[in-house]
């Protein structure tokens, strides 16, 4: 098997290093690797054996040691064993010993039970020991054994110690064979490491080589994209202008019409003021006037009186003059109303007749007619001024229609109506295309309507009151349906409901007759589902403009519909206007506008520059002329010195049918201006803002509308026309040019003398609409035969030190080669370089030379004139010295140098202590002063700086100041110095010096950043943290150690903290104060409870409580506006007056107003719940500061405060967002807080608390869980609240003992919780009674005779107690108790029943008085319980039960009583009877023979004489006998008692002692007879000793008791 193992390849794998180990052992070195695997495969299988032999030896000597630890193991339990066993044999021994002298002791005691019991337990322990013996004697035999197998192992260990050595060395000598071949296999790793790192560093230098060539690909690219993007931002900043200006335009509109409503509403609310102010003075006029009259009245009856007159007749004489003119007046009234009512319906009549007969009649006709304004103001006029016939006038001079002296006050008696109304009837009449709306209704045979009889029948002016309220309720309904707000999540929708796509609907360049469509999508842009209603467009559109509009229904917000807006021109007129739509929010409207072809004529431009020409050359340019628009025109281009006559006519428009012949000859007679006015308002009747519009847009535009019917001639002269010879405009100068098209005329220059020349065309146009176009043609005429074809060399921005370069092409005509010499100014030489300096050109060719322009810092001074120092713009002339030439070309460089400096501001920053959980900002600014803008970034920024925005990286624009954020966050304590690099776009380096202190405090924070969630008002959020103490160790070069900077290190130990929260913040934190161990970590717990401030609720109160007598000032000068000069002073008299009385009424009751309200009011809760139902919701942010010492708070002395540094600091920061409730109560004025009051224990209280859901969505309720075995209860749980809805929660409080209970009842909703305070005091019965004990012993009693006691029960509660008094024999479980056994076969320790003995008579043995009533608070009750017995027993009683509430059992009180025949009684002894009455016991016979047949009663008296076995001798057995004298009513013959004992000397000789043996006894009084026995010394203790005496009672009769001593001795009580 062995050689099995061996050849397994497997097996040698596994056990190489071994044969490597005894390769070395060998002293063999260890070979390098040779090529040759079969010799390595021979010495591998010769090594075999040695390292199983190795292995073998290993496995032995482990095997060895564990046995022998084994052993050695067992030793030591071994010897354990054997100490326990000899412990065992001598305790054994011991006990042998006492057992042994305790048999000798019972022996000569003569305890056989004892010795025997010894006896036995002697034998046990003499066979325990012998098993210990036994057990010691094996322990002792195996310790032996294994002792020996320990040696002998010892010895085979260390014979083969010299073995283990020998393995050991094999082992070392292996590792090193191992390290060598390690270290040659290096050797060759490395040679591969540089051989790749070679090969690498070639593909870097390819790929290197490569990426430059894409590099160069990448920067031609960027370069033509730049290009292309900078053409693209000219064009799109272009667009953006035009953007920007429409918005601002928009917005300017926008803002105009937002005025008008606010000016409009003020003034309707002044109005209204007005209005109020002015019908109060109209009160106390009316009431002065009454006044007046009245005392007028008075002075005329007193004035009659005294004349001797009747005044009482004169009165009523005068009253019923009153009376008739009073009537006179209304029927006057009546008749004008009347008479008004008739006008409006002739003129309706009228107006309706004349439309119909002008529709049938031409249009031409139509003018001589009246109109009906005119007819109408005719007509109102004459019943305004009493006529009494109403005569139409049927020919009205024109001019009456402009001087209607009362045509102010005759608008106050038309109604607004029918003046509405005659602009729309008076353009139907114009209307040339008008038809009727119902055929053959303009005929001739057509009859008119005839208005029924029943019609004018005389109905109220103003509408019955039903009318009125129909009314009122409709227009109610109007306004709820359009003006909706809506509220969603909390947030109103404001705006437009509905967006329109496009938002103009703009129909361009029409023509008449054709028909045009456009759709119009809207787009719901509400948070709801909304409906959209056509209400139709403006009245001027209504012929030109159709809606084609199908209303989709409910539409959710972002879903669109379509509209369809035709538009069919008959007018050539430009058209705006809206169509208007309506939704629940209110309406809105679709711009609309219609414009007329124009011409918009325009030239590319308007100078063109030929630049330099020799003589003799001819150049031509093009200028376009552009027509954007959608009308053609002519056109002519001319010299602007040539005179040019141009007739415009245009087609006459028809005029307003609201002009009559004479008018229109007016018109054509006045200035356009005034034509353009009036026609701004005939036909659809615009508003004054609408035409303003519409004039302000005319003069925009800058011009003219056109003229109707005016035919307008221009002539412009000028002086003779001068030829130009070398510039002119080519073969096409005039023309047409049509809509949307292009017309291109060449200019041709032809130089002909040297020098400049100058000239300004202009075309013409015969469209008097488009203006004049001018453009002037410059150009240059030399005669050098070298020139330069760009004069001016643009640099545009250069920067100071960056060198820019261009090149100058220099042209020549000349047929020779010329030398050239380049030339700059000696100002500028040390800045601009032109290269080569000299140079020769050919003929016919061109010369390129290289322009460098490097600006240093000093060129303004170097460059003087040709530098501008506030412009920074250098002007730098340049010259060409040509060979064999006198004349110099030159050029001239511009370029606009600047600076490319930054500056930051400040130069060095302090951020002062910082610790490393947090991090310091401030603010840096960095400025511009280039005019170029740069880019820049703050490189190599340290791991503990950051710059803000944007990393540190952006563009700054010229002349630009940018604030930065340099945020400083330490990563650990100590002192940083270290500078921020900011590098601009050409590698300039600005630096900012930067110092601070870290700082790491002994505490630190688990979160340092606190976000709550939403909480609603008066709702609770908390979040908890942590205050850790991590500090536990010194050293420092293991961790971190709290520090500040490089000052020592914090002390170990307790460390303690402490919140500073900020004044009236709604922040609780708990605990605030602490102190933290090291190692250990502190919980904290944040609690954001976002409250009311109290100012703001002291506020709104204050605002309540003064609104109801607030009086407002009566305004004095609007008396003199309405009324005459006497009552304005009367009246003024009475208002001042009045003001005196309100000011003295007014001023004692708002002193009370003026105090503080307090938290627990009613006032300050219903304020606080008003402003809780119109909170929008807050944000704010708090940073609490962490105050951190080192010790530990309770260790401080008295108020000394502890050591602590401001610099540790810590800092917690908290998100606090405060949301309106979802739910709030509208019960109790809104309070939260339902007090109960006093409820008496076991009794219960019923609150009801309304709470309503004021969220725009539906809420789920949950409520929190009261105490299960508390007093609080919600009866009636919800579990939905619908939105807007209210609910009453029924709470109930029932206490359960008298305790002030308070509980939180939580309405828990997803969109926060309120919380309900519940308050109540159980408030228990407590009553004491007088009665000690509980029991009430009447006493004996003359049967048939009563006794009376009294008791008291106090109540000592705040509340009043409702009580009752029940007996038991009176109760219905009374007649159950009796069926039961009698107590004294039941329970020996109990003879009597509660229920007692009772009358026979069926009446109750105890009565009391009062059974019920109630107790006041702090009062007393007496009663009286009366015992009247009907016959002769021991053992009456009953049980009185006082119930409160007619629940609760305060008090139980045992009864008794006696009753006797006779009026002596004898008391005491052991019964001898039972407590029960048999029926038969009822006498039969009269008191006499019962007297003579009675026999001797017995009394026991047992006497228990207690000896004890002590020396002391102990007291007698006393036993006491009371014999009584009842108190009677009853008349008899003896008032005493006479009672005597015989036998007292036979009874002392037994050890009885009796006094006294005789006596008497007084009513009403006991006497006590006491018996005493002492054993005599011939007594037998096993013989009870029992004598008999007779006791003989003496009063109204005589009784005889014998009385039976039983007297024994017993040792125990």
């Amino acid at each position: 098997m062995e050689r099995d193992e061996l050849e397994n390849p497997e097996f040698e794998v596994e056990f190489l290093p071994p044969e490597a180990g005894n390769s070395a052992d060998s002293g063999c070195l260890c070979p390098e690797k040779e090529h040759n695997t079969d010799a390595d495969i021979s010495k591998k299988k010769t090594a075999i054996p040695d390292r199983l032999q190795a292995c073998h030896l290993r496995k032995t000597l482990s095997h060895l040691e564990k046995l022998r630890e084994e052993k050695e193991l067992f030793i030591q339990k071994t010897r354990g064993e054997l100490r326990a066993c000899r412990q065992r044999m001598d305790l054994i021994t011991k006990q042998q010993a006492s057992v042994a002298a305790e048999v000798a002791a019972g022996r000569e005691a003569n305890n056989t039970a004892a010795v025997g019991r010894l006896q036995a337990v002697s034998r046990r322990l003499c066979m325990e020991l012998d098993n210990e013996r036994d057990l010691q004697s094996k322990i002792k035999a195996l310790l032996q054994k294994s002792e020996g197998t320990v040696w002998h192992i010892a010895i085979q260990e260390r014979q083969l110690e010299d073995l283990q050595k020998s393995a050991q060395d094999e082992a070392v000598a292996g590792r090193k064979c191992l390290h060598a071949q390690a270290a040659q296999q290096l050797r060759r790793e490395e040679e591969a490491l540089e051989k790749a790192e070679r090969n690498r560093l070639l593909r870097v230098r390819k790929s290197m080589h490569l990426q430059k060539e894409r590099g160069l690909r990448h920067q031609k690219l960027v370069e033509d994209a730049q290009r292309n993007h900078r053409i693209a931002v000219k064009f799109l900043k272009a667009s953006l202008r035009r953007v920007r200006e429409q918005e601002r335009q928009e917005e300017m509109k926008s803002r105009a019409h937002m005025k008008r409503r606010m000016d409009a509403v003020l003034a309707l609310k002044n109005s209204i003021t007005a209005n109020r102010e002015t019908l109060r003075k109209f009160q106390a006029w009316g009431q002065a006037k009454v006044e007046l009259a009245e005392q007028k009245t008075q002075a005329e009856k007193d004035m009659i009186l005294a004349q001797g007159g009747d005044a009482f007749k004169h009165v009523f004489h005068q009253r019923r003059c009153q009376e008739l003119e009073a009537q006179n007046r209304t029927f006057e009234e009546e008749q004008k109303l009347r008479k008004q009512e008739i006008v409006n319906r002739i003129l309706k009549e009228e107006a309706e007749e004349e439309n119909r007969k002008k529709k049938q009649s031409s249009p031409a006709k139509a003018a001589d007619r009246l109109t009906l304004r005119d007819k109408t103001w005719s007509y109102v006029t004459d019943v305004c001024e009493g006529s009494g016939t109403a005569v139409l006038s049927c020919h009205l001079p024109d001019s009456d229609g402009a001087a209607h002296p009362k045509a102010p006050q005759l608008l106050v008696a038309i109604s607004s109506e029918s003046v509405q109304g005659d602009p729309g009837n008076t353009s139907w009449e114009d209307d040339s295309l008008a038809e009727p709306e119902i055929p053959g209704l303009w005929k001739d045979d057509h009859k008119p309507y005839q208005v029924p009889k029943e019609d004018v029948d005389r109905k109220p002016v103003g509408g019955t009151k039903m009318d009125k309220d129909i009314l009122a309720r409709t227009v109610e309904k109007l306004h709820s349906r359009v003006t909706h707000k809506q509220v969603v999540s909390g947030r109103e929708f404001k705006g437009r409901p509905f967006n329109s796509k496009p938002k103009l609907i703009h129909f361009k360049d029409f023509d008449l007759g054709k028909v045009y469509k456009k759709k119009v999508t809207l787009i719901n842009a509400t948070y709801s589902i909304k409906h959209c209603k056509l209400v139709g467009v403006e009245e001027h559109l209504r012929d030109f403009i159709r809606i084609d509009f199908d209303p989709p229904g409910p539409m959710s917000a972002g879903m669109s519909c379509e509209v369809l807006v035709t538009f069919k021109p008959m007018i050539n007129k430009d058209l705006e206007g809206n169509v208007s739509f309506m939704a629940q929010t209110g309406g809105f409207s679709v711009p609309l506008k219609c414009s007329t072809k124009k011409c918009a004529l325009s030239l590319d431009k308007e100078l063109i520059d030929f630049g330099s020409y020799v003589v003799g050359e001819t150049a031509s340019r093009t200028i376009t002329l552009t027509n954007i628009g959608g009308l053609g025109t002519k056109f002519k281009f001319l010299p602007a010195s040539e005179s040019y006559e141009l007739d415009i006519s245009q087609s006459v428009m028809k005029t307003s049918s609201l002009f009559t012949d004479e008018d229109n000859d007016k018109i054509t007679s006045i200035s356009e201006q005034q034509i353009e006015g009036n026609e701004s308002s005939p036909t659809h009747m615009p508003s004054r803002k609408e035409s303003g519009k519409q004039d302000s847009k005319e003069q925009e535009e800058g011009r003219p509308t056109e003229s109707e019917g005016v035919t307008m001639t221009t002539v412009v002269t000028i002086p003779p026309e001068e030829e130009q010879t070398e510039i002119s405009l080519g073969e096409v100068t005039e023309g047409e040019i049509g809509p949307f098209s292009s017309v291109k005329v060449p200019v041709i220059f032809t130089p002909v003398i040297p020098g400049e020349v100058q000239t300004k065309f202009k075309a013409v146009f015969k469209n008097q609409q488009c203006p004049t176009l001018y453009f002037r043609v410059l150009g240059v005429a030399i005669d050098v035969p070298v020139w330069v074809p760009k004069p001016n060399v643009d640099l545009k921005m250069c920067m100071y030190d960056r060198l820019y370069q261009d090149s100058v092409v220099v042209h020549t005509r000349s047929k020779a080669a010329l030398r050239l010499k380049f030339e700059v100014c000696k100002e500028l030489r040390e800045h601009i370089e032109l290269l080569p300096e000299t140079g020769y050109i050919q003929a016919h060719s061109s010369y390129a030379v290289q322009l460098k322009f490097l600006p240093r810092q000093s060129l303004p001074e170097d460059a003087g004139k040709y530098f501008d120092k506030e412009t920074r713009v250098l002007k730098a002339p340049m010259t060409i010295r040509v060979a064999d030439q006198i004349k110099l070309v030159g050029f001239t460089v511009h370029a606009v140098v600047t600076t490319s400096d930054l500056e930051l501001s400040p130069s060095a920053v302090d951020f002062g202590y910082c610790t490393i959980y947090e991090g310091v900002r401030t603010q840096v600014s960095l400025y511009n002063h280039s005019l170029l803008p740069q880019g820049f970034g703050f490189v190599g920024l340290p791991k503990f700086v950051d710059v803000q925005p944007n990393d540190g990286f952006g563009t700054i624009l010229p002349l630009e100041m940018l604030q930065l954020d340099v945020i400083f966050q330490p990563t650990k304590a100590k002192e940083y110095n270290f500078e921020l690099v900011c590098k601009s776009e050409i590698n300039r380096c600005f630096k900012l010096a930067c110092r601070a202190v870290g700082v790491h405090p002994p505490l630190e924070l688990s979160h340092y950043q606190v976000k709550f969630a939403a909480t609603s008002l008066y709702d609770m959020s908390v979040a908890t943290l942590h205050v850790i103490n991590s500090h536990v160790s010194m050293n420092s070069l293991t961790h971190s150690v709290p520090r500040i900077g490089s000052e020592d290190p914090s002390p170990v130990g307790p460390t303690s903290f402490e919140f500073l929260l900020p004044p009236d913040s709604p922040i609780t934190i708990s605990p605030s104060v602490g102190t933290v161990l090291p190692g250990k970590r502190c919980l904290i717990q944040v609690a954001f409870r976002p409250t009311l401030p109290s100012p703001l609720i002291h506020q709104e109160d204050s605002q309540a409580l003064t609104k109801p007598v607030e009086v407002r000032p009566v305004r004095k000068d609007t008396v003199t506006q309405r009324k005459d000069l006497r009552r304005q002073s009367f009246s003024t008299l009475r208002l001042q007056n009045q003001d005196q009385l309100l000011r003295t009424s007014t001023t004692p009751t708002s002193e009370p107003y003026k105090q503080d309200l307090k938290f627990s009011s009613d006032e300050y809760q219903a304020a606080q719940a008003t402003l809780a139902r119109s909170f929008q919701g807050k944000f704010d942010k708090f940073v609490v500061p962490c105050v951190v010492a080192s010790g530990d708070t309770k260790d401080r002395k008295g108020t000394e405060p502890l050591s602590f540094s401001p610099h540790n600091t810590l800092y917690l920061e908290l998100w606090c967002p405060a949301v309106p409730p979802s739910i709030v109560v509208t019960s109790n004025k809104g309070q939260t807080i339902s007090n109960f009051g006093d409820i008496a224990v076991g009794h219960h209280g019923i609150k009801k608390v309304s709470i309503q859901n004021i969220s725009p969505e539906d809420l789920a309720v949950e409520f929190s869980m009261l105490n299960p075995n508390g007093p609080f209860v919600l009866l009636n749980p919800i579990s939905k609240l619908l939105a807007g809805e209210t609910q009453v929660l029924t709470l109930s409080f029932s206490p359960h003992e008298s305790v002030l209970a308070q509980e939180t009842l939580d309405i828990i909703t997803k969109r926060g919780t309120l919380s309900l305070t519940l308050m109540g005091t159980g408030v228990a019965s407590m009553i004491t009674c007088s009665i000690e004990g509980d029991v009430l012993d009447m006493g004996y009693v003359i049967a048939r005779e009563s006794v009376s006691s009294s008791f008291k029960l106090q109540n000592h509660s705040t509340l009043p107690i409702k009580f009752s008094l029940q007996l038991d024999s009176l109760s219905r479980s009374g007649s159950a108790a009796r069926q039961r056994l009698p107590q004294f076969l039941a329970s020996r320790a109990q003879r009597t029943e509660v229920v007692g003995t009772q009358n026979h008579s069926g009446q109750s043995v105890f009565s009391v008085v009062p059974v019920e009533g109630i107790m006041d608070p702090g009062k007393a009750q007496d009663f009286t319980v009366t015992f009247s017995p009907d016959h002769e027993s021991l053992y009456f009683s009953d049980r009185l039960q006082v119930v409160l509430f007619e629940k609760k059992l305060s008090h139980q009180i045992l009864l008794k009583g006696a009753a006797r025949e006779h009026m002596m009684f004898v008391e005491g002894g052991d019964p001898l009877d039972v407590p029960v009455e048999s029926l038969t016991a009822i006498p039969t016979c009269d008191p006499e023979r019962r007297e003579e047949a009675e026999e001797l009663k017995p009394i026991l008296v047992t006497l228990d004489y207690i000896q004890l076995d002590t020396d002391k001798p102990a007291p007698p057995a006393t036993r006491e006998l009371q014999v009584g004298c009842i108190r009677t009513t009853q008349l008899a013959p003896k008032k005493t008692v006479e009672f005597s004992l015989d036998g007292g000397t036979s009874l002392q000789h037994k050890g009885f002692t009796i006094e006294p043996s005789r006596g008497s006894v007084e009513r009403g009084q006991t006497k006590t007879v006491t018996i005493s026995w002492m054993p005599p010394a011939d007594f037998d203790p096993d013989h009870p000793l029992m004598v008999s005496a007779l006791l003989q009672l003496k009063g109204d009769v005589k009784e005889t008791y014998k009385v039976l001593f039983v007297a024994q001795v017993v040792t125990s009580p």
